[in-house]
């Protein structure tokens, strides 16, 4: 009777440690966070490291995530469309650059607010976007001692 009970109690805490680590990556990897909020779309040059996914941050903080990423066959360039949460207006003369947090950290999608009264309604398209920069080209430019 005595190994059953030991058995039940340790099963209880493994049961507990896996619902406990399971919560921790959802909370973690922002999968609770809800989608809801307004579509905007975008298209870019270059939207190298960008995923669905990828955070869209304004002032640094995270407003929204990339919901689809494709490539447009008429224009060669990238679509995306994200989803800005809930609460969070953008002047509509904003701009969107794909930005990267340092040498080597991981890309995201920065908004850079305008000065406009008007407000992105769901389903607008951002005109004024900045594609990736690739560090390999300015390095090469810097080498070469071409224009950048």
């Amino acid at each position: 009777m005595r190994e059953n009970t030991t058995e039940v109690v340790v099963g209880a805490f493994i049961l507990t440690m896996a619902l406990g680590f399971l919560w921790f990556m959802v909370t973690v990897t922002g999968l609770s966070k809800s989608a809801t909020g307004i579509e905007l779309k975008a298209n870019f040059r270059s939207a190298e490291g960008i995923s669905i996914g990828t955070d869209i941050r304004l002032a640094g903080v995270s407003v929204g995530k990339v919901s689809d990423l494709n490539l447009n066959i008429e224009t060669y360039r990238a679509d995306a469309v994200f989803v800005i949460y809930q609460g969070v207006p953008i002047p509509d003369d904003s701009a969107v650059i794909v930005a990267s947090e340092g040498l080597l950290g991981g890309t995201f999608i920065e908004i850079v607010p305008g000065g406009s009264f008007e407000m992105f309604a769901d389903g607008s398209v951002i005109q004024n976007t900045q594609g990736a920069v690739s560090l390999i080209q300015l390095l090469m430019k810097f080498v070469r001692d071409d224009e950048v």
